[in-house]
C-alpha cells in the first residue's frame, strides 16, 4: 500500500524512533514507523470496517491522528500500541455510522459452531460495543491472553513468550476467556431483549 511517499528507512529501534520523535517532532520519523505496520493497520480496518474503500480512508485518517496520540501516551510497544489505536479507530468510526455498519461479526471468540444470537435484535455495531464492554470484564490474565490470541493473531508459543505463562495456563485462560465472553455476551443480549 502505498499511501504515504516513500521515507528512506531510519535506523533504530521502534522504542528509540519513538523517543526521537517525541524529542524532535519530526514528521518523517513517524511516517517511518507508520510505512512499516501500515499493511497491520489495514488489515485492522478491514476486518472492522468490511469495505476496502473505507479501510484506506481509516488507515490515512489513523496516520493523521497519530501526531498528536504518539505525544500524549506512553509507548512501550509501538506495534502493540497501533493495533489498539486502530482498532478503537474503527470502533468509533462504527459507532458514529450505526446505520451503515457492514462489519461480519463472526469472530473467531464465538467458534462454537452456532450463530451467536440467531433471532437477537442487535444489530452488528451494537454486537462490537458489547463484545468490547464484555473484554473489560475479564480478569487480566484472560483479558490479555484472549486479546494477544484474537485480536493480534500471536500463536501460544507468541503468548509464552510475551507473558512468562507456561503453554497449559495460556490455553486454560484463552478457553476460559472464550467462555467468559461468551456468558457475558449473552447475559447482555438477554438484558437488551428483556428491555
Amino acid at each position: 500500500m502505498a499511501f504515504l511517499k516513500k521515507i528512506s528507512p531510519i535506523e533504530g529501534s521502534d522504542a528509540d524512533l519513538v523517543a526521537q520523535y517525541k524529542r524532535t517532532g519530526n514528521a518523517d520519523i513517524l511516517a517511518h514507523l507508520y510505512q512499516q505496520y501500515m499493511e497491520l493497520v489495514y488489515g485492522v480496518c478491514v476486518k472492522y470496517l468490511g469495505d476496502h474503500e473505507v479501510a484506506k480512508d481509516a488507515v490515512m485518517n489513523i496516520y493523521g491522528e497519530l501526531p498528536v496520540k504518539v505525544q500524549k501516551h506512553i509507548i512501550d510497544n509501538f506495534r502493540s500500541w497501533l493495533y489498539a489505536v486502530a482498532k478503537n479507530h474503527c470502533l468509533m468510526h462504527l459507532r458514529s455510522q450505526k446505520n451503515k455498519v457492514t462489519v461480519s461479526i463472526d469472530d473467531s471468540f464465538m467458534q462454537s459452531g452456532e450463530e451467536m444470537h440467531p433471532e437477537s435484535a442487535w444489530d452488528k455495531e451494537d454486537q462490537l460495543v458489547q463484545m468490547e464492554d464484555c473484554l473489560q470484564t475479564l480478569a487480566f490474565e484472560q483479558k490479555q491472553s484472549v486479546e494477544l490470541f484474537y485480536l493480534q493473531n500471536k500463536s501460544y508459543n507468541e503468548i509464552m513468550a510475551i507473558t512468562g505463562y507456561e503453554w497449559n495456563k495460556v490455553r486454560s485462560l484463552i478457553q476460559n476467556g472464550r467462555r467468559n465472553l461468551k456468558i457475558c455476551m449473552e447475559g447482555k443480549m438477554v438484558t437488551i431483549n428483556s428491555k
